[in-house]
C-alpha cells in the first residue's frame, strides 16, 4: 500500500480543524491487520506537492518502486494541481511497464457510498453506528492517559483523560465505548462510558475525552489507550450542581452497560 504522510490536506491547510478519521499509527495497524506485506509512506512536503503527474508516474511508481500493477479508485488524482487521473496513469503504465486496475466506487449498507466525507458527517451528527457501517469498524479516538483534576474519582466515577490529537472531533456528548490499553502485548477491550467535550459544568474550555471503565481498577497513567465509540447516548450539558451530574452519570452508566 502506498500512502502519504502528513495528509496532503494537512499540508495545504495546516490551521484547518482536524478532519482525519485515523491517526497514522492506527492506519498502519489497520492496514497490517488486512494482511498487507508492505506499507510505503511518502513524506508529503513542498517538493512532493510540486511534483508533476508525469514525474510521479515515472520517478515514483516506475523507477522508484518498480511497480508491476497499480490499483486505484476511480476518483484517484495525483501530481501537481491534481492533474493526473486514472486515464493518465494507464498511459504511464504502458510507457513504464506496469498494469493499472481502476475500481469503481461501491455502496455499503443502506445504499450509502463508502465516503470519508459521509462518515465525518455521521460522526459530527452523533451517529457513530451509521459511521461504523461504512468504516467496517467502530470509529476510534486514541492517546496517552493524562492526569486530570480527579473530579470523577470524587464522584465515584474515576476517568482516564485523553488529550485529543489531530483527528476529527465527533459530536460532543456521552458515548457507550469499548477501550483498549496498550501494554505491549495482547489487546484486551474493556466496556465503559465516556464524555467527549469541554465539560461546561466545571468551566473547562479545551475538548477532552474522559473515559470511565466498568469494573476496572488499575494504574494506567502514561499508557496509550484506544477508545471505540459504540453508541451516542446524549449531548453534553451543563449541570446546576455536582450532585445533579452524579445522578446523570449513574444513568449514563446504566444505559451504556445495557447497550454494550
Amino acid at each position: 500500500v502506498l500512502t502519504f504522510e502528513p495528509h496532503p490536506r494537512s499540508f495545504f491547510a495546516p490551521d484547518a480543524a482536524p478532519f482525519r478519521l485515523t491517526t497514522f499509527r492506527t492506519r498502519a495497524q489497520l492496514i497490517e491487520a488486512l494482511g498487507v506485506d508492505l506499507l510505503v509512506v511518502l513524506h508529503f512536503d513542498e517538493a512532493l506537492s510540486r511534483m508533476s503527474a508525469e514525474d510521479f508516474g515515472a520517478k515514483v511508481l516506475g523507477d522508484g518502486l518498480g511497480v508491476r500493477h497499480v490499483v486505484v479508485g476511480d476518483n484517484f488524482r495525483f501530481g501537481h494541481g491534481r492533474k493526473g487521473d486514472a486515464d493518465l496513469l494507464r498511459q504511464f503504465g504502458r510507457e513504464h511497464g506496469f498494469d493499472v486496475s481502476v475500481i469503481a466506487r461501491i455502496r455499503g449498507p443502506g445504499g450509502d457510498p463508502y465516503s470519508s466525507t459521509l462518515i465525518r458527517q455521521y460522526l459530527q451528527q452523533g451517529n457513530p453506528t451509521r459511521a461504523a457501517l461504512l468504516l467496517g469498524r467502530y470509529f476510534e479516538m486514541e492517546g496517552r492517559v493524562q492526569a486530570g483534576q480527579a473530579l470523577g474519582r470524587t464522584l465515584g466515577y474515576p476517568t482516564a483523560n485523553i488529550e485529543l490529537g489531530d483527528v476529527l472531533l465527533p459530536a460532543f456528548g456521552v458515548y457507550a465505548v469499548r477501550a483498549a490499553i496498550d501494554r505491549g502485548g495482547e489487546i484486551r477491550w474493556h466496556a465503559g462510558v465516556a464524555n467527549l467535550g469541554v465539560r461546561p459544568t466545571v468551566g473547562a474550555s479545551e475538548p477532552l475525552l474522559e473515559v470511565h471503565l466498568f469494573d476496572f481498577d488499575e494504574e494506567i497513567y502514561g499508557l496509550h489507550m484506544r477508545v471505540a465509540l459504540v453508541d451516542f447516548q446524549r449531548p453534553e450539558v451543563k449541570f446546576d450542581s455536582l450532585e445533579e451530574m452524579r445522578v446523570q452519570m449513574r444513568e449514563d452508566e446504566r444505559r451504556a452497560r445495557m447497550t454494550l
